[in-house]
């Protein structure tokens, strides 16, 4: 399980925007959003390194945390 903290989500659309990016690099993974938190949950096979790419390709500026 990875967290990462995604700078700029503001709205539901945003957090669709980051679950489908999630989703777009590893259609397995199982992404748990938090807008108020501004944060992703994600178990996935991919590493950390992976799914910040896709989230940051998406226009979504994010750190890994390591949980």
């Amino acid at each position: 399980m990875y967290e990462f903290e995604i700078q700029n989500m503001t709205c539901g659309h945003c957090a669709s925007t980051v679950e489908k990016a999630i989703e777009a690099a590893d259609p397995e993974a199982s992404a748990t959003i938090d807008l108020t938190a501004r944060t992703a949950r994600v178990q996935s096979k991919l590493e950390p390194a992976a799914i910040k790419a896709a989230i940051e390709k998406a226009g979504y500026p994010s750190s890994f945390k390591h949980i």
